[in-house]
């Protein structure tokens, strides 16, 4: 198919040169989205208005007219994505297992040149409500918001159960969900494989420097530091959680769960939030790493880092969190120390919450009734949550308006998700309690109230 005469020709991808051109120069990314659409589907695109959204940390998304007719359209890119395997954008997948999913009406699926466009909505998204929430407790839509998740999580259970089948390791990394995580800490090698350390890990952070309030520090001597925070001490630094995580993801080695039909990556930025004569209920799109033999351990991974532990605000709003949430910092011989108030509102503990109850704990229990649940799942489950807010975006101080106080939050809260604690607790220690299918379902429960206490629960 012909290029556009707006196509970059440099070797980058359009969509890459999109999302580069939107920051800025809007037009000329307009122009060139306009030359992608028609090229891929025909369309002659008129009144295009690219979102400026907080949550499109990898995508770009806006809307557009044709025909006559109202589309929104929305690409998810990643570096390097042309040499990656797997099918990318299986939109139909997900609704033939079942799941209540918006259905693009034109799909272009190429590495490169991939975008969805769907008929307009003009309903919000699940992020919109929940970060309404946060900033106004009193915004009356918590329980709401709880009930369509509840809702979700019962038709995405019954599909993992329906799907799970055992798969070969060929078959896991095959799926395109690992360019979520394993393919972001490595590089492509020319005779196949991927070497370690690559990526957005080395593009990020190796060979940087860290300012934290009042400090600056090396990458290596940051890294390999421990830490403490408020005042629960972890076992690991950020240097042997990441060298774990290329280990363990590597994605052969997680054919070790089984695969199920999954989304991937459905955070609430890809959920649709409407309110029906049923109640409400949440529907989701942008399935751009969808498919039929996801690790069945990292498929709900995406959602239950963005939707709880990256809240308040110090991942998509870091300006605002520095603002609102001051962290102080104390650099100890070999540790990092960080108290904040920064952690997440009673409406994503409440989540998290339901999270554990309708899908996690059961989807494990039927992950080890059917002898397919790790030893070690704990682990994958954590090493998983870690990558989630260090390799979706640059976390160092002065990147994406972030501060140093904002900088010591997300890396905080990263190193958390990823390491158990040494002489303490926290949640990421209780909601791992609470979804272990060895516990007694009474110990599961008091770990659950651990999680979001009835005091705290929204009515």
């Amino acid at each position: 198919m012909a290029r556009s005469a707006t196509a970059p020709d440099s070797g980058e991808s359009r969509t890459a040169a999109i999302r580069r051109l939107a920051r800025s120069e809007p037009a000329a990314a307009a122009a060139m989205l306009a030359g992608l659409l028609a090229d891929r589907f025909g369309m002659a695109a008129e009144g295009i208005v690219l979102t400026a959204d907080r949550y499109a940390l990898n995508s770009l998304s806006g809307v557009f007219a044709a025909g006559g007719a109202r589309y929104f359209f929305k690409f998810h890119q990643e570096e390097g994505e042309a040499a990656m395997g797997g099918e990318y954008y299986r939109a139909r997948l997900l609704a033939e297992a079942g799941l209540p999913v918006d259905q693009p009406l034109f799909v272009s699926a190429e590495p490169g040149e991939q975008v969805l466009v769907y008929a307009r909505r003009d309903s919000p998204r699940l992020a919109d409500i929940l970060r309404a929430i946060d900033l106004d407790p009193a915004d009356g839509r918590a329980a709401g918001v709880c009930r369509a998740e509840a809702g979700l999580c019962a038709a995405l259970l019954a599909v993992y159960r329906r799907s799970l089948h055992p798969v070969t390791p060929a078959e896991a990394a095959a799926e395109p969900i690992h360019r979520l995580f394993h393919a972001r800490l490595t590089d492509p090698q020319a005779g196949g494989g991927r070497r370690y350390p690559g990526g957005r890990l080395a593009a990020y952070y190796l060979g940087r420097r860290v300012a934290l309030p009042g400090a600056e520090l090396d990458w290596d001597d940051f890294a390999a530091r421990r830490w403490r925070i408020n005042g629960v001490a972890h076992a690991e630094p950020l240097a042997a959680l990441f060298d774990a995580a290329a280990a363990r993801l590597a994605p052969e080695r997680l054919a070790d769960a089984g695969g199920v039909t999954a989304h991937g990556d459905a955070h609430a930025a890809n959920l649709w939030y409407e309110e029906g004569p049923g109640g409400p209920r949440l529907t989701l799109y942008d399935p751009a790493f969808a498919g039929a033999a996801v690790p069945a351990l990292m498929a709900e991974i995406k959602p239950t880092f963005h939707n709880v532990l990256a809240h308040p605000l110090w991942l998509y709003d870091p300006a605002e969190a520095a603002a609102r949430y001051p962290a102080r910092v104390r650099l100890r011989r070999g540790w990092v120390e960080v108290e904040t108030g920064c952690v997440p509102t009673p409406v994503r503990r409440a989540l998290l919450g339901v999270k554990a109850a309708a899908l996690w704990r059961p989807l494990l229990a039927t992950l080890a009734g059917r002898g397919m649940l790790p030893d070690d799942w704990r682990r994958v489950v954590r090493l998983g949550l870690f990558l989630c807010p260090t390799l979706v975006m640059n976390l160092r101080a002065g990147e994406g308006r972030r501060e140093p106080a904002a900088s010591a939050i997300g890396f905080a809260a990263a190193v958390a998700a990823g390491s158990p604690p040494e002489d303490g607790d926290d949640l990421v220690a209780a909601f791992l309690d609470a979804i272990d299918p060895a516990l007694p379902e009474a110990a599961a429960r008091a770990r659950a109230a651990a999680i979001c206490p009835e005091e705290s629960l929204p009515p």
